[in-house]
């Protein structure tokens, strides 16, 4: 009597390597699901992380506002002008403090601005408080994905207005609810305080 050879026949062995690859696909489906998720997540931490960024920069701007009004060549600009443009947003333009000892002449102040261009919230600056009229502005692009931004300031009665400077009231307004639209719909609506 001759011993039988143990072992596996094709169609088990084709079984097994059937198996096998659906585990594997299965396995590389659930893998794939968390990756994309979890970039998913890693870019819409870093999106909030950037609006909280420059929503805190955009407060420490505002405070630092100063009741100076500027020369533009032979034309006077106030200290803080807003105004509503044509795409619907605010563009706010603001005197703010800066370094009091510093060698360049006019560092003591600056000129900012906010506004959308282009689907994204931009900050300008200008060198310094007074300026020519052909002074170049840099801007510089914070945060993308902005469909709106709308300022509404508050006046000594506590109404709120789209435009600034009002006539009878301060040069800088009591307060200040910035408003943005993002892309997506959602909407960030934050206050300011300023005096």
């Amino acid at each position: 009597m001759t011993a039988r050879a143990r072992g596996f026949t094709l169609v088990e062995v084709l079984v097994a390597l059937a198996i096998l690859a659906i585990v594997a696909t299965l396995a590389w489906r659930g893998t794939a699901a968390l990756v994309d998720g979890e970039a998913r997540l890693s870019g819409e931490a870093y999106r909030w992380r950037t609006l909280d960024a420059v929503l805190t920069r955009l407060e420490a701007d505002l405070r630092q506002a100063m009741p100076r009004a500027v020369s533009v060549g032979p034309a006077r600009e106030p200290a803080w002008l807003a105004a509503t443009e044509s795409n619907g947003s605010s563009a706010l333009v603001i005197s703010r403090a800066g370094p009091e000892f510093d060698a360049d002449p006019g560092a003591a102040g600056q000129r900012v601005a906010y506004r959308v261009r282009d689907g994204a919230l931009e900050v300008v600056y200008w060198p310094g408080l007074d300026r020519n009229p052909d002074t170049r502005e840099t801007a510089w692009p914070l945060v993308p994905g902005v469909a709106r931004f709308r300022v509404e300031h508050r006046d000594a009665n506590g109404a709120w207005h789209t435009a600034w400077p009002r006539a009878g009231d301060a040069d800088v307004p009591r307060a200040v609810r910035v408003f943005l639209l993002l892309d997506g719909g959602e909407v960030i609506e934050r206050w300011f305080a300023l005096r």
